[in-house]
């Protein structure tokens, strides 16, 4: 579906937006490939590996609306993946994160709209569920505005649909990379936070996966949570260094210490489908598909039980410590 089609990537220089690119450079014979971020360095580098005749690389902030419209001009896909995903930088700086998470995601609505986008896809965080952080608070107003966005569409094309999904292996700020500098570094001790702290557990090639297969199966409104496993911290930290004691630091400010990908709240409108769930919108819409137990794949999905809870805790699969080490891209 991507073939001969014009698709751009919201904070394409990330750790998510690289290998999404090298996957549809490798599978697919795009147009274009819009890169849309604020970082000129970052763009500079990844000009380096992804040179193809296809690729276009745009200066601009979500924050700017007026820039995503020039951006957003003749594009048929949207991965919108920009953010501030940083917990406790957000608590620290809460206005700047509303106006990049919240006031961003109505930009890229209003673009999307504007151009007459077909398919744009929302990146969201299990933080989302439920949030106890700034962070989660503004990527579930984000979801919210990227759900109901469908209604607004009116007589566009476009439709919109979340991708939720927890922590990424080895992405930028994760925990893997931070333990492995410690340990390169030559610490003794390793600083864990708590020491019944569970994490859901993805890697970049499933995150990429799971937004390509959406794009096919997605009617638009639903919001898409894979079927991933989930780690525990102690036991990640003695799969990476098993001869070094840990350290209890305590929960940062906003962290949780398990997480929720689909909340208890939403199960009446959640479906459980092979490999993911989806959960339904809140609202109906007045001229889109209201009935989300079928995907456009052909796919059937089961309303879960009342009370059903997706967390990393109550997960049924748990990777053991010779599982992480091999849990990777």
């Amino acid at each position: 579906m991507f073939n001969n089609k014009n698709i751009l990537i919201t904070g394409g220089t990330g750790s998510f937006g690289k290998r999404f690119i090298a996957t549809i450079l490798e599978r697919f014979t795009p147009n274009k490939i819009i890169v849309f971020s604020r970082d000129e360095l970052k763009q500079f580098e990844m000009q380096q590996t992804f040179n193809a005749p296809c690729m276009r690389y745009f200066i601009g902030d979500v924050r700017d609306e007026n820039r995503l419209q020039r951006a957003m001009s003749g594009v048929d896909y949207v991965i919108h993946a920009a953010a501030l995903k940083q917990v406790p930088a957000a608590e620290y700086n809460p206005m700047e994160c509303i106006k990049t998470n919240i006031n961003g995601a109505e930009n890229v609505i209003n673009a999307a709209l504007d151009n007459n986008v077909e398919k744009v896809i929302a990146l969201s965080t299990d933080k989302a569920a439920n949030p106890i952080n700034l962070y989660g608070a503004t990527k579930l107003a984000s979801d919210k505005l990227f759900v109901a966005a469908n209604n607004m569409a009116g007589g566009h094309k476009t439709t919109f649909s979340v991708v939720r999904y927890g922590n990424v292996v080895c992405s930028r700020g994760s925990v893997v990379p931070f333990f492995q500098q410690l340990i390169d570094d030559g610490a003794t001790k390793l600083p864990i936070t708590h020491p019944d702290m569970t994490r859901f557990w993805i890697t970049l090639k499933e995150g990429v996966e799971l937004v390509l297969t959406s794009f096919t199966r997605m009617l638009g409104g639903e919001i898409y949570v894979p079927k991933i496993p989930s780690v525990k911290i102690t036991d990640l930290a003695k799969a990476m260094a098993p001869d070094l004691p840990h350290e209890i630091v305590g929960i940062r400010p906003g962290e949780k210490l398990h997480e929720v990908m689909c909340p208890a709240d939403d199960s009446y409108h959640t479906y459980e489908f092979e490999d993911h769930f989806v959960i339904a919108p809140t609202i109906n819409f007045s001229a889109r598909c209201n009935d989300f137990s079928k995907s456009a794949l052909g796919e059937t999905g089961k309303l879960v039980v009342s009370g059903f809870e997706y967390n990393s805790e109550g997960n049924n699969h748990f990777l053991s410590k010779e599982e992480i080490l091999e849990y990777n891209d």
